[in-house]
């Protein structure tokens, strides 16, 4: 049996795949990335569960809504959620939402 060496330390899997990755990846995917991140947090539980972030590219966010009437409503609230969205990503990243019928992914 092999003795461990006590300096190795493990490291997580995200670690290991936001460091290849980083290298390849543009940036925006990353942004994407944070934007999943911390939507449920920054957008609030009842808009998750029936909006979810599709595209994002130079400063506009595509959001997948599940229904006309969910777009009719977050159509009042884009500001806020624009403002809450960049808050917790603590940079001014999104400039403007656009919400379409789409496919929501859990």
């Amino acid at each position: 049996m092999k003795k461990k060496d006590k300096n190795s330390k493990l490291i997580h899997i995200s670690d290991i795949l936001n460091s290849a990755l980083g290298k390849y990846r543009p940036a925006r995917d990353t942004d994407m990335t944070q934007i999943w991140d911390i939507w449920d947090s920054a957008v609030g539980r009842p808009i998750a569960m029936n909006a979810k972030p599709d595209v994002f590219k130079d400063g506009f966010l595509t959001v997948n809504v599940s229904s006309s009437s969910w777009i009719h409503q977050l159509k009042f609230l884009e500001k806020e959620m624009i403002s809450n969205i960049n808050k917790n990503m603590n940079k001014t990243l999104i400039k403007k939402i656009r919400f379409k019928i789409g496919k929501i992914h859990s």
